[in-house]
């Protein structure tokens, strides 16, 4: 053999053996990312379960809670809103009748009255009155007051204070109502608010779940691909080294002892992500069928899934 061909075996043997080193080293980093997506897509998964649970166990709860008192409150508030329309119509009822019973005279109303005895008494206070005329407006100022007088005690034995007095105290209550109601609505939509916000979480993980997914089936395949490179450069090499007569195989009991690959994927990670790679199939299909847009990662596995 001359010296030229001896080279060039010495250097295509070596550059075979660079190949098997490069394809080990590149194939066994695509599957430590692999391992690391994995680990990934497990954190990611475990952060939306925990965000639906959350929103589901705690706010979902809590807000139901707020709202179904907010709702007793309503109906309450539409009966004191009833009965104050009912104790209203049946004051402006008394009225009526007050007139109707004086209508033989002018009526004048309390308000009115008390009007009329302010006037009186300012006059009293800021002009310069003779001893008869001011006997006359305090005449006529004890004259109001009695007719003051006999119309509360009028009003009183017909219940009309005691119907404002129930009017006060239903307003008073249902401004309580309102108050409470505001309180806990606004407690319901803190609730409801958190709760979306959970939701929302769990909605951007899954996009992020999903990114991670397809990045996880490339990286594989590529990982396939350099390990597939690597099996066929060393059957090259034994091939080479059959042929150069420095290969001895190693016999154990008259057999061949084969040597184990390091090269190994558990079966949960097989069956993870042909999992993955079913459902992500399955979406892109139905999207194909109601005519959807489909994605590049998308579109290839429907072409791999047609060439198989």
């Amino acid at each position: 053999m001359s010296k030229h061909k001896v080279n060039n075996s010495s250097r295509s043997y070596k550059d075979l053996q660079n190949d098997i080193n490069d394809y080990r080293n590149k194939r066994d980093e695509l599957n430590k990312k692999t391992k690391d997506y994995i680990n990934n897509l497990q954190e990611i998964e475990s952060e939306i379960n925990k965000a639906l649970k959350t929103a589901r166990d705690v706010y979902k709860k809590k807000r139901d809670y707020w709202n179904k008192k907010v709702k007793a409150l309503k109906n309450k508030k539409i009966e004191y809103k009833r009965l104050l329309e009912s104790l209203i119509e049946e004051k402006k009822k008394i009225q009526r009748q007050a007139r109707d019973k004086d209508s033989s005279k002018h009526f004048i109303s309390i308000k009115q009255i008390d009007r009329k005895i302010e006037n009186l008494e300012r006059i009293i206070a800021t002009e310069n009155l003779d001893i008869t005329e001011e006997n006359d407006i305090i005449d006529k100022i004890r004259d109001l007051e009695e007719e003051k007088q006999k119309q509360i005690i009028d009003q009183k034995n017909e219940g009309y204070y005691k119907l404002g007095r129930k009017i006060e105290i239903v307003k008073i209550n249902l401004n309580k109502i309102y108050e409470q109601m505001n309180k806990w609505s606004n407690k319901s939509q803190q609730n409801h608010s958190k709760m979306l916000e959970l939701y929302q979480k769990a909605n951007d993980l899954k996009e992020e779940k999903k990114s991670v997914e397809e990045a996880l089936i490339e990286n594989k395949k590529s990982a396939d691909k350099y390990h597939e490179k690597f099996l066929n450069s060393m059957k090259q090499k034994k091939k080479y080294e059959r042929k150069k007569g420095f290969y001895k195989p190693e016999y154990k009991r008259g057999k061949p002892k084969k040597k184990k690959s390091r090269y190994r994927q558990s079966n949960k990670e097989k069956e993870l992500l042909e999992k993955m790679k079913q459902d992500k199939l399955a979406t892109a299909l139905e999207k194909q069928k109601a005519g959807k847009k489909l994605n590049l990662f998308e579109a290839r596995l429907i072409l791999e899934q047609n060439k198989g």
